[in-house]
């Protein structure tokens, strides 16, 4: 047991980071290989690696390395819902089924994204330290002077801290403050939950810091530039009620040369048949220097790569649908390739709400966007994969739709957790049969960040600050670009923007906390959410502080959440 709380001591107070003590006796030399904060964090270069160890970090987010994935900031909201079997009853996604019966500080997934996100703040922690008050420090390399690749540095480090308290703080509320870099010597046991007002402020603050000395385009693939800095500080002043400031640095990101809309075709299938708010997608088109002008932080997955990370197949994977499983006249015909996704998990799917708010002509709700039905290929059509096999009845070059309905009709419910069915976004289908791997899992890069989701931060500013006129002409710059039908400033109110948000980033935005600052999560997950919403309380707006670290915290007082045991 003791073994146990002390481990859990370090989830607050220790980055895990390579180290190693050696003895000092005189027949022991201490390897010259070997990487401490000692010797690593001595050059520009040094630093660099540090920032990749951080950014490899951040990306288990979409990876699902380690128990956590992006369900947790996502799912059991109006527009996304559990759909899997009872195998997968362990994970994240299955929690908004039942809300209160699953919810508890025991939680595994619960308890590993809160280590997680601790883990990145400590490690960033450490670049901060070291960078401040080490003096022996070589900073000179490519991309500016010393002084400016010190501070680059240092930006982006605050910048990743600000990113881990932002989920910190949209999913627990109050929780420990730590600033300072955490060494074995200085395992705290007295940690104090900080209001969460006081954590937002430091957030703001470290963006404001980063601003100023991250570039406009990324150091490397896969930074964080300075357009994803500044949207979200915006996003932050919403917390703080300064409609006024949100809208500011909206427009610095908007008015920035170097970031604009996808609004024509380009790239890697320019000549194939689609819609261009889809070619950012594609594998090729991902990053800023493929010709993707609306990204502003792209999380790297290519093999192999510098920066690059394990898998994108937890997002990918969990989005798609489990197609393959698909019975028609007692048959399974559709064979697993990597146009249709790989092998789809199924465990988050839209939510027949999600599905019904676009228009007809609206390019994100198009079979290039959303998959709504499959082709049944023959063996040239799916090559290098075998043929689709072929029920009675059925051609190739037929169609097999999917499954869904009016809202509260034919909807995902706990008695029908999984419908293998659903139509899904095909932002997580696609990439080079190269990047997939045995197991479906692919490893092509995905935007993480764009500038559309800047667009509705500034609507939603226009929209508080009473510019109705001018959030219904912003909103339009969206619309358009997808041939949505324009609106006018009498269609324009919190809910509209909410649906708008889901139209254009339904599987990218952490939609439980735009609901939550918006006041709106219990109110629409109640609405259309069939599989758990009914169960929904103002308690599950906050996860419970997982147990293992209350029972950590020895001499100081950690108290709950609400409503938590």
């Amino acid at each position: 047991m003791k073994n146990k709380i002390f481990k859990t001591l370090i989830i607050l107070s220790v980055f895990l980071f390579i180290t190693f003590s050696c003895s000092k006796d005189f027949l022991e030399e201490d390897p010259p290989h070997l990487i401490t904060t000692e010797t690593l964090y001595t050059s520009l270069a040094g630093f660099e690696a540090g920032l990749n160890g951080v950014y490899n970090l951040v990306r288990m987010e979409r990876e699902g390395g380690n128990g956590c994935r992006m369900e947790i900031f996502m799912n059991g909201t109006d527009n996304l819902t559990p759909n899997s079997d009872s195998k997968d009853l362990g994970n994240w996604g299955e929690i908004p089924r039942f809300w209160g019966a699953r919810l508890n500080a025991q939680d595994v997934a619960v308890r590993n994204h809160f280590r997680w996100l601790y883990s990145v703040v400590n490690a960033a922690n450490t670049i901060i330290n070291q960078a401040q008050t080490r003096e022996d420090v070589n900073w000179n390399g490519p991309g500016g002077t010393a002084d400016e690749n010190k501070y680059r540095v240092l930006g982006e480090a605050r910048a990743l801290r600000a990113w881990a308290y932002r989920h910190l703080s949209g999913s627990w509320g109050d929780v420990p403050l730590n600033l300072e870099e955490s060494k074995g010597s200085t395992i705290k046991t007295d940690w104090v939950r900080t209001p969460v007002t006081e954590v937002r402020r430091q957030i703001l603050s470290d963006l404001l810091f980063a601003e100023k000395h991250i570039p406009i385009e990324p150091t490397m693939a896969g930074s964080i530039t300075k357009g994803a800095v500044q949207h979200y500080i915006s996003e932050m002043y919403f917390y703080f009620d300064k409609p006024d400031s949100a809208l500011f640095w909206a427009d610095k990101v908007i008015n920035t040369p170097n970031y604009k809309l996808i609004t024509e075709r380009y790239g890697v299938r320019k000549n194939q048949p689609g819609v261009a708010v889809q070619d950012m997608w594609y594998e090729g088109n991902e990053n800023r220097d493929q010709g993707n002008t609306e990204a502003l932080w792209v999380f790297q997955f290519q093999k192999d790569a510098l920066g690059g990370g394990n898998s994108s197949g937890g997002w990918r994977r969990i989005h798609c649908s489990r197609y393959a499983d698909m019975v028609v006249n007692g048959v399974r015909p559709l064979r697993n390739t990597y146009e249709r996704g790989g092998r789809g998990a199924t465990r988050m799917s839209l939510t027949n709400w999600a599905i019904s708010i676009y228009e007809p002509q609206d390019d994100r709700a198009s079979q290039y966007a959303m998959r709504k039905y499959f082709v049944l290929n023959d063996a040239a059509a799916n090559a290098p994969y075998p043929a689709d096999r072929l029920p009675a009845g059925y051609n190739y070059g037929d169609t097999i739709w999917c499954d869904w309905g009016p809202v509260g009709v034919n909807e995902i419910t706990s008695a029908n957790r999984i419908n293998v069915r659903r139509p899904f976004m095909r932002k997580a289908e696609g990439c080079d049969p190269d990047n997939v791997d045995s197991d479906g899992r692919q490893y092509n890069d995905q935007p993480y960040l764009r500038l559309a989701e800047t667009y509705l931060l500034k609507a939603e500013a226009e929209y508080r600050l009473g510019k109705l006129v001018e959030a219904a002409e912003t909103l339009n710059i969206i619309r358009r670009r997808s041939h949505a039908s324009e609106i006018t400033a009498d269609d324009v109110d919190i809910d509209f923007i909410l649906d708008e948000r889901s139209r254009e980033l339904v599987v990218e935005e952490h939609r439980r906390y735009t609901l939550i600052r918006c006041g709106k999560l219990i109110e629409r997950a109640k609405l259309y959410n069939f599989n758990g919403g009914q169960f929904i309380t103002e308690r599950d707006q906050l996860y419970p502080i997982p147990q293992e670290v209350i029972d950590a915290n020895l001499t100081g007082e950690m108290p709950q959440n609400p409503g938590y045991n």
